[in-house]
């Protein structure tokens, strides 16, 4: 009889990945700082400047308190996307994980660890995707 696969242990947190993406989402857009340095940047479209009139101050304050999270629009539970309506427009945000000292070539080989991973939060319109 075979015997039941032993869950990986090498697979990153999501609930550490979520609350660190949560904590840098807010640093990034409310000026909220962590507890911990959770290092990274913040980047818009030209687009979203573009639209004037402070769009972009709304769209970036919505992103830093955006808190609906659901399996549809968070699949692995990382809190790294989500999606806003500001003056009947769709902007989205992503936060991609990269590893520290790469450049921003190459993901994050361990995630859920701030010393070796640096975050990228977009905010862009939704028609730039």
């Amino acid at each position: 009889m075979a015997q039941p696969e032993t869950p990986s242990t090498d697979q990153p947190d999501p609930a550490i990945i979520a609350a660190q993406n949560d904590a840098f989402r807010r640093l990034a857009c409310l000026g909220v700082a962590p507890d911990k340095p959770i290092p990274g940047r913040m980047h818009v479209t030209s687009s979203l400047v573009e639209a004037g009139d402070g769009f972009m101050d709304e769209a970036v304050k919505a992103t830093g308190a955006f808190e609906v999270f659901e399996p549809d629009n968070d699949p692995e539970g990382w809190h790294d996307f989500g999606s806003v309506e500001i003056r009947g427009e769709t902007v989205f945000w992503k936060i991609d994980l990269y590893e520290a000292n790469s450049d921003f070539r190459h993901g994050a080989e361990t995630p859920e660890n701030p010393e070796t991973t640096i975050r990228v939060l977009t905010i862009m319109m939704a028609r730039d995707w």
